[in-house]
């Protein structure tokens, strides 16, 4: 990774009205046509600034069942966990936290804070559903307003997004997404949920939807422990019912017990699943899904670290949806959805 000494010093230490982006393409999953920055840029001459490589993690497992190795075999080829990626992503949660902010979280799920208004330019994807240009369904989503211009939209935010309050400008919020190259937005402030300005994140989940694995961290002073290392199934992409898991950074939203799911393309209840952690949408971390009339919990399935198939949930073994519900803090635990 190379990042030139006025870019990096910028990004670090310029928080006073937007917290940073490390970079957009490179760290998150957002389309966007702008060039890849990290391509061209350099940290040699800033040493005293932290780098992915100090970011120090060490395994201490609280959740050992299933666990996987750092590389392990799938039929003729391996998968891994790719902690390069997960490094340079905990460093970015490390850094937009080096000062104060008040942090909220776009919330508008299942619509229930209102439709989202037409953006500029949007299509129908395959879905036969509104999307914006970048492919963010307006379907509980968050519009997202220049500000220089508030009449009509620019483009969607995802339900689940973490940002940065900066100050209420009327009816709108004046808001920062640090995982976008266009960082200041206003938001219609009946779409925001504000967590406050003394919340640390310290829990983080990492679901890679390329190696279908998953792995937790805690970070207790300067070091990021290993939780749980574990197979997961995520979203496959495959119209009109199911999606893939949405890419990001997201905050945990809420916890269910058991999360009930319909029969596909029915208002007919189709099951359930147990332990069920909200990040977006309607995505869920969940344990195996229980499908009527059964009624009991089931522990493990041999298509999780797979493939893709869940609707757009990440599923894995059931007491490890546990852990993560017990275990991870509603508005205090990120998400991080990578390739």
């Amino acid at each position: 990774m190379k990042i030139t000494a006025t870019i990096f010093l910028s990004f670090f230490l310029s928080l006073t009205v937007c917290v940073p982006s490390v970079t957009d393409k490179a760290l998150f999953a957002e389309p966007t046509n702008e060039p890849d920055s990290l391509s061209a840029l350099t940290i040699d001459s800033v040493p005293q600034v932290p780098t992915p490589s100090g970011i120090q993690i060490e395994k201490n497992l609280l959740y050992d069942k299933y666990t996987l190795t750092d590389i392990y075999p799938y039929k003729d080829t391996i998968r891994l966990f790719q902690w390069d990626k997960i490094r340079e992503r905990l460093l970015f949660l490390d850094s937009i936290q080096w000062k104060p902010a008040t942090w909220a979280v776009l919330q508008n799920y299942r619509n229930k804070n209102g439709e989202a208004p037409l953006v500029k330019k949007y299509y129908r994807n395959e879905y036969g559903n509104i999307a914006d240009t970048l492919g963010v369904e307006r379907y509980q989503s968050v519009p997202l307003f220049y500000p220089h211009d508030t009449l009509v939209g620019e483009r969607y935010g995802k339900d689940g997004t973490l940002v940065q309050y900066i100050e209420p400008i009327g009816k709108y919020v004046h808001v920062c997404m640090p995982t976008l190259s266009e960082r200041e937005w206003f938001v219609p402030a009946k779409y925001l949920k504000v967590i406050g300005d003394t919340v640390v994140f310290r829990k983080a989940i990492f679901v890679d939807v390329t190696n279908q694995n998953m792995v937790t961290l805690e970070k207790i002073d300067s070091v990021w422990y290993i939780r749980s290392m574990n197979p997961v199934t995520t979203g496959l992409k495959k119209p009109p019912h199911q999606y893939d898991t949405p890419l990001g950074l997201f905050v945990m939203q809420e916890k269910k017990i058991k999360m009930m799911f319909l029969v596909d393309g029915t208002i007919e209840t189709g099951g359930f699943a147990p332990y069920a952690s909200r990040f977006c949408n309607g995505g869920y971390i969940h344990g195996i899904p229980v499908s009527a009339p059964r009624a009991t919990n089931i522990e493990y399935s041999a298509s999780l670290g797979t493939t893709p198939r869940s609707h757009m949930c990440v599923r894995t073994a059931t007491s490890h949806a546990q852990f993560i519900f017990d275990w991870a803090t509603a508005y205090a635990s990120v998400i991080f959805v990578f390739d």
